[in-house]
């Protein structure tokens, strides 16, 4: 996927604000319309779009269907659906989450799904073990943008492990663990050779090594994947990417929303294809 559409990833996100400029109502109609509409838009210039699911779930069961419309359109276009959902449970309830999400031929099926993994990485294995039975993959949250998550992100294990590395660090070091012993996948293979099942969101405006992650030192073989959300509208330099993410860049998704999405239903098409460009150029 990444050798034919690069790794620029279109989220999927219809805000209120959103929904006015492009002309349509802040109802379910309204997130379909664009939903599909970007997806549209998407398809044949990018290979991965990632729809926010907060922003269809307000309007509850007509919003799900809503999603489950643009999900589909997405599977009939050849688009790998990130499912932006960042569930977080434990037990039979994360179970059921990942059976929603992962099961060939749900409503909601997508590609892959983000995570919380605060309860511990470990409370995460049936959605693990499901995705990769599936073929799907997962990105679970390490180090993201929001200032409020660094008290936790950058707190130090007490034991375990993962005792003496950051939270966020200790993340990292767990899927990196899990990707070597499950070796090559159908979900790695999907995005590029080389790459893991599980992944890690690490956001493009932080200063990793605040964290405890040094970028510089990531696993050569199974290298894992990270879904990058910050660049474009929240500041994050495309130009920097080697830069923030160092060994770890080749596996980069670069999603972008807002700086996308805010071109409008007229000149999507032209945005998506200028930050292509802009994305490959720095890769080469």
């Amino acid at each position: 996927m990444f050798a034919t559409y690069g790794q620029l990833c279109v989220g999927i996100d219809p805000h209120s604000w959103l929904l006015g400029e492009w002309n349509l109502p802040d109802t379910a109609a309204g997130v379909e319309s664009f939903g599909r509409a970007v997806v549209a838009a998407a398809a044949g210039r990018v290979g991965i779009v990632k729809p926010q699911v907060a922003f269809f779930e307000r309007f509850g069961s007509a919003g799900f269907l809503a999603l489950e419309r643009v999900l589909a359109d997405a599977r009939s276009a050849g688009l790998l659906v990130i499912g932006d959902a960042k569930r977080g449970d434990l037990g039979t309830s994360v179970e059921a989450y990942a059976q929603a999400w992962f099961t060939p031929g749900s409503p909601l099926e997508v590609d892959a799904l983000t995570l919380a993994a605060y309860m511990g990485v470990g409370s995460l294995d049936s959605p693990l073990t499901l995705a990769a039975s599936n073929g799907k993959g997962v990105f679970l949250l390490a180090a993201t943008s929001n200032p409020e998550a660094a008290d936790v992100q950058r707190a130090i294990v007490a034991d375990g492990p993962f005792q003496g590395s950051s939270v966020a660090r200790a993340i990292l070091d767990d899927v990196g663990a899990r990707n070597a012993r499950a070796g090559p996948s159908a979900a790695s293979a999907g995005l590029a050779t080389g790459l893991g099942s599980i992944g890690v969101v690490l956001g493009a405006t932080l200063d990793l090594a605040a964290f405890g992650i040094d970028v510089l030192r990531a696993p050569t073989e199974f290298r894992t994947p990270v879904l990058a959300p910050g660049f474009g509208h929240q500041g994050g330099n495309i130009m920097d990417l080697t830069l923030i993410y160092g060994e770890y860049a080749g596996g980069v998704i670069v999603s972008e929303s807002r700086s996308v999405l805010s071109a409008g239903p007229h000149r999507i098409e032209e945005a998506i294809e200028r930050r292509v460009t802009e994305v490959g150029a720095v890769r080469g």
